[in-house]
């Protein structure tokens, strides 16, 4: 099998840390600055625009294309969800002091969800900015990263209560514990296959959970690449980084695994994207974005 082709685009200087990257309505990338504040759009052209109103503690985490046609992001540093249209219009919600967001999806009913790692609740906000916050029923949990489930319900990862958790838009939820202790999950995402996929970033591994709660588990040929980020891609496996280990790895349907180093040493590989054409996109801390042709 040929190696996939890896190249690296420069987007913005040191400091900035590219975090989250996702494919925008307008077919551009859009990634969140946590470093510095602000999003960066990577235009198909190769040109960079910032849109920098944000403050820069402001932290912007999780970025998604919104059911409105905007992108909208958490900002974990100041307790918001910002907004920026396509053409750099940017304005943002405020939620409950100390709910600092990080995960964000938009659920089956068009809004988007997001998970409050500072005080244990999943949280919906309309387009109008209505804000709903549903508790969970654990403290110091961490909810960390959601996705839609193709169940019409919202799937979470518990990093520090090490469980996954499902949320229905009525608010009722249901914890699924690990089974490997203190593995640390993070990211998650819809699977092809109709499961959830998520990284255990403390284990090192890959879970696979059914919507009927049956978890699999995957440990990683390096027990010490710490994963962070998965995606689903069009032939029903998922790219995922390795953050400690520079790589971008991939698993099959079947749980076979692979993984293909990244250009430049310590690049810091956090969220990733894959574009229509099979090509993956990953955010790179050190201020440039990673492109992997398979």
């Amino acid at each position: 099998m040929t190696p996939p082709v890896i190249r690296e685009v420069p987007l913005t200087g040191p400091g900035s840390g590219p975090y989250s990257i996702t494919i925008g309505p307008d077919g551009a990338l859009w990634l969140t600055l946590a470093g510095s504040g602000g999003i960066a759009r990577l235009g198909p052209d190769a040109g960079v625009r910032i849109f920098d109103a944000d403050p820069p503690a402001s932290r912007p985490l999780i970025i998604t294309a919104g059911p409105d046609g905007a992108l909208w992001y958490t900002r974990s540093g100041d307790d918001r969800l910002g907004r920026v249209t396509v053409d750099g219009r940017t304005s943002s919600v405020a939620l409950p002091a100390g709910t600092a967001p990080c995960g964000l999806a938009v659920g089956p009913d068009d809004a988007l969800w997001y998970a409050g790692t500072g005080d244990d609740t999943i949280g919906r906000v309309t387009v109008d900015g209505a804000v709903t916050r549903h508790p969970l029923p654990v403290t110091g949990g961490f909810p960390s990263m959601l996705t839609a489930g193709g169940d019409g319900a919202l799937w979470f990862t518990l990093n520090r209560a090490n469980a996954i958790g499902r949320i229905d838009v009525s608010g009722e939820v249901t914890l699924h514990a690990l089974p490997t202790a203190d593995a640390g999950p993070v990211g998650i995402t819809r699977g092809g296959d109709g499961a959830l996929w998520f990284v255990e970033i403390a284990a090192g591994q890959l879970g696979r959970i059914t919507v009927d709660g049956r978890i699999a588990e995957f440990p990683l040929p390096d027990r010490a690449a710490r994963p962070h980020a998965i995606v689903a891609d069009p032939a029903g496996g998922c790219w995922f980084t390795e953050w400690a280990a520079n790589r971008i790895g991939h698993v099959d349907p079947a749980g076979r695994i692979t993984g293909h180093d990244l250009p430049t040493p310590a690049s810091e590989p956090h969220g990733l994207a894959v574009a229509p054409d099979g090509t993956v996109w990953t955010a790179l801390e050190i201020g440039a974005v990673a492109v992997l042709t398979p």
